[in-house]
C-alpha cells in the first residue's frame, strides 16, 4: 500500500492496525496466512531473521519458533510498544524502531530479510533503495523476500478495505478514484501495488538470481538470492 505519510506511525497503529486484520475475512485471512507459510517454508533454525514493517508483531511470533533469532523494525513506536507486550516472553525476539531505507545494522547480518504484505508499496518509499537496502543487510547466499497483492486478488482486497472503512479504521472509499489496483479513500489513504512487470523492472541491474511466485492466487513474491 501506498499511503498519506505517517498513516500507519499514528493514525492506523498499534490496537488499530491489530483490529484491522481481526475483521479480516475469511478469504483474506487465507490470504495472510498462506504468505507467512510460504517465508516460514524458507526458515531454517540456524537462521537470522530481519522482519522489516513488523507493526504490532503479527508474525514475529511464528518466525522465533522456526529461526534462531528475529529482528522486527517499523517506524511507529506505538505498534512497537505493543508488540513488545504482546511478545515480552519470545527471548530470541528484537525490535527497535528504524526506517527501512535506512536500517541500523552493518552489512551481511541476516540469513533472510523480509518485506510482506505489500510492504514495498505499503512503506511509501523508493522501492529500488528499498531492495538494495534489503539487500545490505542480508548475508551472501540468504535471501530477500518481497510480497504484494496479485491481481486475482482484487476482489477480497477490495471488500477487506471496505469493511475497514465501515469499522471506521480508514476513511470512506472514493470509488470514483478506486480501480486498477489503487484503492484511494476520502481521508487521504491511498492503496497501490506492484506487478511482476515492475518487480522485473527493479532488479534487472542488481545481478543476482530472482524469481517471482505467485501464491494463493492471492500474493506476489519476488525472491532475491544474495551473491
Amino acid at each position: 500500500m501506498v499511503i498519506q505519510k505517517g498513516y500507519y506511525d499514528k493514525k492506523l497503529s498499534a490496537e488499530k492496525l491489530k483490529r484491522v486484520y481481526d475483521i479480516a475475512p475469511p478469504r483474506v485471512k487465507q490470504y495472510l496466512q498462506a504468505e507467512i507459510d510460504h517465508v516460514l517454508a524458507r526458515v531454517r533454525k540456524s537462521d537470522n531473521v530481519l522482519d522489516l514493517g513488523c507493526g504490532y508483531g503479527r508474525t514475529l511470533e511464528a518466525l522465533s519458533e522456526r529461526s534462531k533469532a528475529v529482528w522486527g523494525v517499523d517506524t511507529s513506536i506505538d505498534s512497537l510498544k505493543q508488540a513488545s507486550e504482546s511478545l515480552e516472553s519470545l527471548v530470541n525476539c528484537h525490535l527497535a524502531q528504524m526506517n527501512a531505507v535506512s536500517l541500523g545494522f552493518g552489512d551481511k547480518q541476516f540469513d533472510l530479510t523480509i518485506c510482506i504484505q505489500n510492504g514495498i508499496s505499503a512503506f511509501k518509499v523508493d522501492q529500488l533503495e528499498l531492495i538494495k537496502e534489503c539487500l545490505r543487510v542480508t548475508k551472501p547466499g540468504g535471501r530477500a523476500l518481497f510480497s504484494t497483492y496479485s491481481e486475482k486478488f482484487w476482489a477480497d482486497r477490495l471488500e477487506w478495505f471496505e469493511i475497514q472503512a465501515a469499522n471506521g479504521l480508514l476513511g470512506r472509499i472514493d470509488y470514483d478514484r478506486t480501480g486498477n489496483g489503487i484503492i484511494v479513500c476520502e481521508d487521504g489513504f491511498k492503496a497501490t501495488t506492484i506487478g511482476p512487470d515492475r518487480f522485473k523492472s527493479l532488479i534487472s541491474g542488481l545481478n543476482m538470481k530472482s524469481q517471482i511466485i505467485e501464491v494463493d492466487n492471492s500474493s506476489l513474491f519476488c525472491e532475491i538470492l544474495v551473491e
